[in-house]
């Protein structure tokens, strides 16, 4: 069986690595020069099962239209996107009722538990070459109302056997001594050990180095402009110089998705949401943070990644403009300062590196995965802001089903055809 996978970031390696080992013959193909370069190359860093929540949480509405045009806000809307991703944006407001966020949230975290364990059970050979942290993840609250509001989440956590543990401020300095000093503006924190974090994109390069080994064969540099089909069913994947026959095809692109599906008549609701992080040199601090934090007030995250910080949030809806704003950047730099002060005169601006990328997002949060109604055409994509966290356990998922190997793990809330 000869699979063509569509896209080299984490989803995309992951399944091509899993197809491979169930014996599959894999081309992989990217229009980059090289893996991971796009979303997957400088993200929060972070993978957890305890931070799954979609984004369009009940009362989103509301906040979504203070944001409306404000350059500082977390979760900013530009008008210019906002006509044409209208009905997305209807699909995704509609997601927000606590019935369908319960639900979504629940779908997310299962699948999260299931990814890390995938992590966990086939990628240990990669351990050590993608700055990998088994410390956990600390979410932080600055006011009481934030720490209740956290209630839904941990009721599923619960409910899934997600491990976690509320702090009090003095605990949440006790366990991550580099947040003693705004210890005293917190209501509380809440830990979750299981959580892991590394390096995104050192994942992919050194996943794409094995699986290169293991007879994947990789087209980089390639535009894919068709996924031909033959009565229904695909039958080759055509670039801009060859033609590639296939007997199956996945879809693993990020917010390009669409184009390549829109041919064949099936629309699939993924939207670009454009994320910001810095990475900062840290190796000089003294006693630098050791344990990745999110900080629910300010909506970033922060996560120590080898000899570097990496800094992580706002999301911004304008359609596939690239554009690293320097506004959006400054905001992050603010967002360290109000996590860690004493930190600040020893950021150096000028080693900073900034990075822009599209998560791409599906309107109710879920990643979009499995067989489609085309035949042979298969989707791993819309995982949003958890691609990270998503990958392995989406890739094997994927992978199993065009195989015919499946596991214990139904794909059908997760497919094209709940939309």
């Amino acid at each position: 069986m000869r699979v063509a996978v569509i896209g080299a970031g984490l989803l995309g390696l992951s399944t091509a690595w899993f197809l491979r080992k169930r014996g599959a013959d894999v081309i992989v193909f990217d229009r980059e020069l090289d893996v991971g370069l796009e979303t997957s190359y400088a993200n929060g860093g972070m993978l957890h099962a305890s931070q799954a929540s979609p984004w369009n949480d009940p009362g989103v509405i509301l906040k979504a239209l203070k944001m409306l045009g404000d350059e500082d806000a977390a979760l900013l809307i530009r008008p210019s996107a906002l006509l044409k991703m209208l009905p997305w944006a209807c699909s995704f407001f509609l997601n927000s009722s606590k019935k369908k966020y319960r639900a979504n949230l629940e779908k997310n975290t299962v699948l999260a538990d299931y990814s890390l364990s995938v992590l966990n059970e086939h990628f240990g050979f990669l351990d050590h070459v993608y700055d990998r942290s088994d410390l956990g993840t600390l979410k932080i609250y600055r006011t009481d109302g934030e720490l209740a509001n956290a209630k839904q989440v941990t009721d599923v956590c619960t409910e899934l056997n997600i491990i976690h543990q509320t702090l009090s401020p003095d605990e949440v300095a006790s366990l991550e001594p580099a947040l003693q000093p705004i210890c005293d503006n917190l209501s509380g924190g809440i830990y979750f050990p299981n959580d892991v974090s590394g390096n995104a994109y050192l994942f992919c390069k050194q996943l794409a180095i094995a699986a290169d080994s293991a007879g994947v064969l990789f087209k980089l540099g390639t535009n894919v402009s068709e996924i031909r089909t033959v009565s229904g069913q695909v039958d080759a994947v055509v670039s801009d110089l060859q033609t590639f026959p296939v007997d199956a095809c996945v879809v693993a692109a990020g917010s390009y998705s669409p184009f390549l599906t829109k041919d064949l008549g099936l629309k699939l609701p993924v939207e670009p949401v454009k994320g910001y992080s810095l990475t900062i040199p840290c190796s000089g601090w003294e006693a630098r943070p050791k344990i990745p934090v999110i900080d629910e007030h300010y909506h970033a995250a922060v996560c120590p990644l080898g000899t570097t910080l990496r800094v992580a949030g706002t999301a911004e809806f304008a359609g596939f403009d690239a554009q690293v704003r320097e506004r959006r950047i400054a905001n992050l730099f603010s967002l360290v300062h109000q996590i860690y002060p004493k930190y600040s005169k020893s950021i150096e601006e000028e080693n900073v590196k900034p990075w822009s990328g599209f998560r791409p997002m599906s309107p109710d949060g879920v990643g979009i995965m499995g067989r489609t109604r085309v035949s042979g055409l298969y989707l791993n994509t819309g995982h949003g802001h958890l691609g990270w966290t998503m990958a392995p356990g989406a890739g094997k998922l994927v992978a199993d089903e065009i195989t015919k190997n499946p596991e214990n793990f139904s794909l059908d809330g997760y497919r094209l055809d709940r939309f």
